[in-house]
């Protein structure tokens, strides 16, 4: 079956000189992404029918096909208005094959798991479920878009960029004749984000045609392509330091990496891999310099990136107590949305694992057929499967990161859903699940990271002691009651006690516990916070509380420094509280001060707080454990990061950053008429009381696509090594709230000095492929 496209009727020499064309630009993409020839490329550009599945009765045969830029699938739609509709295969998350997504696992059988596959997408666009007609054809399809996936991922920056740029201009050509015409040429400027006059437009268009035809093409397009991505900045940096001919020798580039870059380590021999491994120009090459080509190809790499690449590796000390680390978490995970009416699913728990979540939280309820649920209880949430769940996270808990995940359980189940609990967890985690201490002998402190690999751990209520694990207590033990400490405990109780009060004596809602279950809490055992004294008196270091954000916050601010000594040897869990039915979060930086380690926030939110806690795991490999400073594990330590004294913590620095450039910001206001963004940088600074600060740069008119500020911001720094670095790229609007365009956020301890690349997130914590921010950084110690 052809492909439907609605296209002006060709005659047949001009549809071959069309399709030969198109057969050129699929090529000229193919190569630049490192597959010209390949036969999965060429399978998917000719495309084929799929079944797309939408239930058991709606299934219909669709075209799908990748287009020439290599980049844009599109399908056909039967829809009225509709006929075409794309995707970007930047807007994939992943593909997964056979009955993974909930839909095909819902509305197909199990005889046609060899046929089926799913797409899944970054934001929250429905995935698409669809069968091949035989495995080897599904199998192919799998393989050719993840070929096409990783490819791209693998491009540089400007590779990126290039590829973006070229595709733009052939989208502007209307008439699909290779020559660009004034109007084109306005309509591709808008089309990348960049507004400019009449008389701006016709200069431009007057310097490339060059043959004075009244279009452009050819060598006069190449010509103003060269125009447009032309950086001045890079020109005044690179002209400071080529010194031999117009070119950076090695001994060139040394001096920039050791006055500009501020890598005091650097080498010559450090120079020479530089300029192997990046420069373009052969001749160049062999004499050793390297382009100004050469040189903005390392600026865009891992080398002149913000982010130290030492720290894109696990750098860290992985072999300490579990409790010594910060670890991602999430709460209510099962939630796509909201906590009052919003959808309870499997995907919410691979998509918190696939971003590295290491505690992730499950809310079991009795359910139909014996079997028991996951939802928000006492809401309009629905319901999903616990042993679904289970298997899920099974699939999903290790592909990100190979270092522990902790099951948060909060059991409301009677007796025989609770062991069935138990038996769904011992049969499909199998030897993965944590089901007795380490070692030979009774634990008096965590295990480490390292020593768990692949583990589950389970939190949850506890009958009995740890020690009695190693005794035959386990085995003769009869289920038993305890009390109920969980979230919903924590709001019936109405109040709160003070860290310093002896054990409540309300009266607690009690459950039934049962023994399987109990006996797979080990170094997790949820227990009632009754002050900092009786946890430090009574109270082991597996037993460990979860405390709502304002008792937590409140501890913080009263008793900072308590909370880091009770953090020394206990776990920490906090989560938000129940007054955010909308899924809100809180500010996580308050509880990583005082070195709280499971700092629980709604994965499904998108929203500030997320970025924060995104940026906090973003080194160390993002495994999901970052190791806390030495200042919130030593026993000796007097730090509170309300009241600052002196002591190893206190590193006062200044901090200055050069807000340069920034380029190919994308449009977010497509549909209005104003799509053309007036973007601003805003730095903000997050830490100890002392360290929050925010500033911004003044806003550009017009001009997403390569806007320059040149404006300089400085930053007063106590505690570098609590602090966050926040970049927020905002479109501005005099009359409304400024809307979001980018985003990069990481610790202080990891950004590169000197002139650096900013990537740039989407507000969901995509990466935004062409864009980002060129800025200058300096981090020197303050003048005494």
């Amino acid at each position: 079956m052809s492909c439907w496209r609605k296209r002006r009727k060709r005659t047949v020499e001009q549809e071959r000189a069309f399709q030969e064309q198109a057969r050129k630009v699929a090529l000229e993409n193919g190569k630049r992404l490192g597959l010209e020839g390949d036969a999965d490329l060429q399978f998917l550009l000719l495309g084929g029918e799929l079944v797309k599945v939408r239930s058991r009765s709606w299934r219909k045969n669709r075209f799908f096909k990748l287009q020439e830029d290599c980049k844009t699938f599109w399908h056909e739609s039967h829809k009225t208005f509709r006929r075409n509709q794309t995707f970007s295969i930047d807007e994939i998350a992943s593909v997964r094959r056979g009955r993974q997504s909930e839909g095909l696992s819902k509305h197909t059988d199990t005889t046609m798991e060899d046929l089926c596959f799913s797409i899944f997408f970054k934001d929250r666009k429905k995935n698409l479920d669809l069968m091949a007609t035989s495995g080897e054809e599904a199998n192919r399809w799998v393989t050719a878009i993840e070929k096409v996936i990783s490819n791209m991922q693998n491009l540089s920056r400007r590779q990126k960029s290039e590829h973006w740029i070229i595709n733009c201009m052939r989208k502007a050509d209307k008439n699909e004749d290779n020559q660009m015409t004034l109007k084109e040429l306005k309509h591709f400027l808008r089309q990348i984000n960049v507004e400019v006059d009449d008389t701006y437009a016709e200069d431009i268009f007057r310097k490339c045609d060059k043959s004075n035809s009244g279009t452009l093409e050819g060598s006069e397009i190449k010509h103003f392509y060269d125009l447009l991505t032309h950086r001045e900045e890079i020109d005044v940096i690179y002209g400071k330091y080529a010194e031999v001919d117009g070119q950076m020798s090695s001994r060139d580039l040394l001096n920039f990496l050791l006055n500009e870059q501020r890598e005091e380590e650097a080498t010559v021999e450090d120079a020479l891999k530089l300029i192997e491994k990046y420069e373009v120009d052969g001749a160049a090459k062999q004499k050793k310099h390297m382009t100004k080509d050469g040189f903005l190809m390392y600026l865009h790499q891992e080398e002149g990136s913000i982010l130290n690449p030492a720290h894109s590796l696990v750098y860290q000390d992985m072999t300490q107590p579990l409790n010594h680390y910060f670890i991602s978490s999430s709460h209510n995970t099962y939630l796509m949305e909201d906590q009052l009416k919003g959808p309870s699913s499997t995907e919410a728990y691979i998509k918190a694992l696939m971003k590295s979540c290491r505690c992730v939280e499950l809310d079991c309820w009795d359910g139909a057929n014996g079997e028991p649920v996951i939802y928000h209880g006492h809401t309009f949430t629905s319901r999903v499967l616990f042993r679904d769940v289970i298997k899920a996270i099974k699939d999903y808990a290790f592909k990100t990161s190979e270092y522990p995940v902790i099951l948060s359980l909060e059991n409301h189940c009677s007796m025989e859903q609770q062991k069935l609990m138990a038996h769904h967890m011992i049969s499909i985690l199998g030897d993965a699940l944590l089901n007795r201490p380490l070692g030979d002998t009774v634990p008096t402190d965590f295990p480490s990271p390292e020593e768990l690999k692949g583990k589950f751990l389970i939190k949850g209520k506890r009958l009995n002691k740890l020690g009695d694990a190693f005794t035959n207590n386990n085995t003769t033990m009869e289920d038993g009651t305890v009390s109920e400490e969980d979230e919903a405990a924590e709001s019936k109780e109405g109040k709160e006690n003070d860290q310093k009060s002896k054990p409540s004596k309300s009266s607690k809602s009690k459950i039934k516990l049962a023994t399987e279950l109990s006996d797979l809490v080990l170094y997790c055992k949820s227990v009632h916070f009754s002050g900092f004294e009786h946890a430090k008196d009574s109270q082991a270091f597996y037993e460990m509380s979860s405390f709502k954000e304002s008792k937590a916050f409140s501890l913080a601010e009263s008793s900072g420094t308590a909370y880091i000594h009770h953090n020394m040897d206990k776990l920490s869990r906090i989560y938000p509280g129940g007054f955010r039915t909308d899924s809100s979060n809180y500010n996580p930086v308050p509880m990583w001060n005082v070195g709280c380690q499971i700092v629980a926030l709604n994965f499904q939110t998108p929203s500030k707080e997320m970025h924060l806690n995104q940026g906090r795991f973003l080194p160390n490999a993002f495994s999901g454990y970052i190791l806390k400073p030495e200042f919130l594990r030593s026993l000796s330590s007097q730090f509170d990061p309300n009241t600052l004294s002196k002591g190893p913590w206190l590193k006062r620095k200044t901090f200055h950053v050069m807000v340069i450039s920034a380029q190919q910001l994308p449009k977010i206001n497509k549909d209005k008429n104003k799509s053309i963004v007036d973007p601003l940088v805003r730095v903000e600074l997050y830490g100890v009381t002392a360290d929050n600060a925010s500033k911004e740069t003044h806003y550009i008119e017009n001009n997403g696509f390569n806007p320059m500020w040149n404006e300089s911001l400085q930053f007063d720094v106590h505690v570098p090594e609590l602090v966050m670095v926040r970049f927020v790229v905002e479109d501005y609007d005099s009359t409304s709230q400024n809307d979001l365009v980018g985003h990069y956020c990481l610790p202080l301890t990891s950004v590169q000095n000197g002139y650096r690349h900013v990537p740039l997130l989407t507000k969901r914590g995509d990466v935004i492929c062409s864009a980002g921010l060129f800025v200058h950084l300096m981090l020197l110690d303050a003048a005494a």
